[in-house]
């Protein structure tokens, strides 16, 4: 129990920090949030490298709950326009969490014995990729109405120049896009912290 303590703390820190920061705008198509979420996958994943498949899914799971219950705080404080939190959006958000983590764990597994960073980056393009299109399209996309169908949306289908450039497109599809571009970008950073704290955990792990 103890070698899970730190990656719960770190993932229940990164998963409270995300759905505070995402309340907060970053431009015109990003949330502060989408810059601290994408580090659990490096938790994931170094869990997964020190001590296996079946402590990573242990600590996802603590990251799960952990998300359910900031979701739910979400959705009992109202803010400027309603609950800080829809229930569209909690369900989005986990599903996408639970399938993409869990996802990634599996990734990881089956290429553990390759290269020391192809199992990491892999794994997290992957689920990185899975989260995404879960998750917007479960918390915005006007098929899904019926969900929450007190919960107006109509915003986020907006048709406008897809992230203000390219051709229109629902104002949601441009905010996915720029949400994984960043997901993708930090999947390449996260390799170097990756390859130091598994180094000092697990000295000359290949």
């Amino acid at each position: 129990m103890k070698r899970l303590i730190p990656g719960i703390l770190a993932m229940a820190a990164i998963v409270v920090a995300s759905n505070i920061l995402v309340q907060f705008l970053f431009g015109n198509w990003l949330t502060w949030g989408a810059f601290t979420y994408p580090l659990a996958f490096l938790v994931t994943d170094v869990m997964n490298r020190v001590y296996g498949p079946a402590m990573a899914r242990k600590v996802v799971l603590a990251g799960f709950v952990v998300g359910v219950l900031s979701s739910f705080v979400g959705t009992q404080i109202q803010g400027e326009f309603g609950p800080l939190v829809t229930w569209r959006i909690a369900l989005g958000s986990g599903v996408a969490f639970l399938s993409a983590q869990m996802l990634d764990v599996a990734v990881f597994d089956r290429l553990r014995e390759g290269r020391w960073w192809r199992a990491p980056l892999a794994s997290t393009l992957v689920g990185s990729s899975v989260d995404t299109a879960l998750f917007f399209t479960i918390a915005f996309s006007a098929s899904l109405a019926f969900i929450e169908p007190g919960n107006d949306v109509a915003w986020a289908g907006e048709f406008l120049p897809l992230l203000g450039v390219g051709p229109k497109a629902p104002l949601w599809v441009s905010l996915a896009i720029a949400d994984w571009g960043v997901k993708l970008s930090l999947a390449m950073i996260a390799l170097v912290p990756f390859r130091i704290i598994v180094s000092r955990l697990v000295p000359r792990v290949a």
